[in-house]
């Protein structure tokens, strides 16, 4: 009877401990972002760090590119993204990169928003023995646009095209590699400028001040009003940013600078469920001052600034949050 007794309570002991395991495992979410140093990056980890106060634990898989996976958010393969307000539209009418992903339009219906952000901007650099001092230098040279995968390339071309009417391929080389690699390229000297969207002050820009001096490119006043800059200004998580100078140690445009901004947004799926979202959500917002102290540009975060260019419905259990809070939300974005 004592072994019979004994093997009952190993057995609850090992049923307990094995649903436990269960439980904790259901509990962990997945969520993908860019690689450190980008700043979309900085505030998807503020804001797994800050859903974590909630008991909501969120596995980040960084170093991904960003229009993966916004897909893989849609086919319920992960739980939470970064992702840019532009890819949104390319992807519900199944263009460019998701050209050939089937049924892409429908993926996109599972897309679900939780806050926007203003990340920064276009930044074209070029070092100082470089011989690019104005747009039109360009030609002939070499340009890191961005990676192969992404949409950052095919902006930063069209920014080029704009400003000097140069193709990329026939005018000058457009190079094309991973973030690190870009910037590893341009220390090195392998290509003579790189554009890099980067959080305003980033530390990795300024890096390349530390041992000597470069040159940030300016978006000439002469384009700014044009109809196709206006156009590229306007397109969603995009807009005219400006910004001083010498803001930047060892940087030679010490006037203010004019640059394509970028903003975007974290986003889960249509499948998580509404407590999740909404415990994550309210914990962010509670915990700003943390937040703010992150990262110098996480201090323009605010509630009045949670939509910026959001042009995905809000998950039911964000928008819970925004309406208990006060926070008007506009009707765009509001769960049907």
């Amino acid at each position: 009877m004592k072994k019979i007794k004994k093997s009952i309570v190993y057995g609850c002991i090992t049923a307990i401990t094995l649903a436990m395991s269960s439980h904790a495992i259901a509990d962990i979410f997945k969520g993908e972002t860019a690689g450190a140093g980008d700043p979309v990056h900085a505030m998807f980890v503020a804001f797994t760090t800050q859903a974590r106060k909630a008991d909501i634990e969120i596995q980040v898989n960084a170093g991904q590119t960003l229009t993966k996976s916004m897909l893989k958010g849609a086919k319920g393969e992960i739980d939470f993204f970064s992702s840019v307000p532009s890819l949104v539209g390319l992807m519900a009418g199944q263009k460019r990169m998701y050209e050939n992903v089937e049924g892409a339009g429908e993926l996109a219906k599972n897309l679900r928003s939780i806050l926007g952000f203003k990340a920064g901007a276009y930044h074209p650099v070029t070092l100082s023995d470089s011989g690019i001092e104005s747009w039109e230098d360009i030609k002939g040279k070499t340009v890191f646009t961005g990676p192969p995968a992404g949409s950052a390339s095919a902006t930063s071309e069209a920014l080029i095209k704009i400003i000097t009417g140069y193709e990329a391929g026939s005018d000058y080389e457009a190079v094309r590699l991973s973030w690190g690699e870009g910037y590893a390229a341009l220390a090195d000297g392998k290509i003579d400028m790189m554009v890099r969207p980067a959080e305003v002050g980033s530390a990795n820009i300024e890096r390349y001040g530390l041992s000597g001096e470069f040159r940030i490119l300016s978006i000439p006043d002469s384009v700014v009003e044009s109809e196709d800059m206006q156009k590229l200004f306007g397109r969603p998580g995009r807009g005219m940013l400006q910004f001083d100078g010498s803001l930047y140690k060892g940087q030679l445009n010490q006037s203010q600078i004019t640059a394509l901004g970028f903003t975007q947004f974290i986003g889960t799926q249509a499948g998580v469920s509404d407590d999740v979202v909404y415990a994550a959500t309210k914990s962010f917002w509670e915990n700003l001052d943390e937040v703010h102290a992150t990262a110098f540009f996480l201090k323009a975060v605010t509630p009045e600034t949670a939509f910026t260019s959001v042009n995905v419905p809000l998950h039911p259990g964000a928008a819970r949050y925004y309406e208990e809070a006060g926070i008007e939300i506009p009707e765009a974005i509001r769960p049907k």
